[in-house]
């Protein structure tokens, strides 16, 4: 195949980028030799590739996991929220290493609200005189607001300068977001889950993912919620038997080792 030694690379990511220059443009993409990485559900083998994976981590901000946080300052008890942190920090060095893409989805909503319909403020103002979206906080920031601490993801994750960030409005991240969009251009077809609350947010999130012809698969110890224990149970039973997979991170960075060595 002739090579153009004045193309430059013009496209969002390795995996979907065009070869441009001023008297060509090869739109031909890379395929890459795939890299297999399995783990286990149970009993079965779930191989995946991960050229086309990336993981999304769902809410874990200080509003839903510090001791100072919202859900915190209105009697939940924030401490099963906070569970994910520890595998998180083993498990992202890994796959950053591996080149997978990290997406950090997180509510950061409009300061003036103007998109948020009453059936989602309702969910958190029950008879409108809680505590909920955009109000403020005793610190001083404002619920789940774009840009405030009360958004922010905790101190003990790092957040890398090749990560993605994307807010969301609702339990769902694919509705009224980039999300679909950012993924199909990096290539990703396998989508692994992580955060809380499983049962909210993160089932919502993976359940549009699997709608839209992406493959799934929830890291259960990465991902937790303040709900009661049957509700996780639920979580887990629906995600095998109607939307995808779920493993450990143990398995994962086990994985990652083996394509290592």
């Amino acid at each position: 195949m002739r090579k153009d030694a004045d193309a430059l690379p013009l496209g969002p990511s390795r995996l979907n980028r065009w070869q441009v220059s001023k008297g060509r443009v090869d739109m031909i993409r890379p395929q890459p030799e795939p890299r297999s990485l399995s783990v286990k559900d149970g009993d079965r083998e779930i191989v995946l590739d991960l050229n086309r994976t990336a993981i999304i981590v769902i809410d874990m901000q200080n509003d839903f996991c510090h001791p100072d946080g919202w859900l915190a300052g209105i009697g939940v008890d924030v401490t099963p929220a906070r569970a994910p942190i520890e595998p998180l920090q083993r498990l992202l060095p890994g796959l950053r290493s591996a080149e997978v893409p990290v997406v950090w989805l997180n509510w950061g909503n409009r300061a003036d609200k103007a998109n948020l319909p009453p059936s989602t403020l309702h969910v958190y103002q029950p008879t409108g005189r809680e505590t909920g979206i955009g109000d403020p906080l005793p610190n001083g920031a404002h619920v789940l607001e774009k840009d405030s601490w009360a958004a922010a993801v905790v101190d003990e994750l790092e957040i890398a300068e090749t990560d993605i960030s994307v807010d969301k409005y609702r339990m769902s991240g694919f509705q009224d977001t980039e999300l679909d969009s950012v993924l199909r251009n990096l290539g990703v077809t396998t989508v692994l889950f992580a955060g809380v609350n499983a049962d909210q947010c993160v089932l919502c999130t993976l359940q549009d993912a699997n709608f839209l012809g992406y493959d799934c698969i929830l890291v259960e110890d990465c991902a937790a919620t303040t709900s009661p224990q049957f509700c996780m149970d639920a979580t887990l039973y629906n995600t095998r038997q109607c939307f995808g997979f779920v493993c450990s991170s143990d398995d994962i960075v086990a994985g990652l080792l083996r394509a290592d060595a």
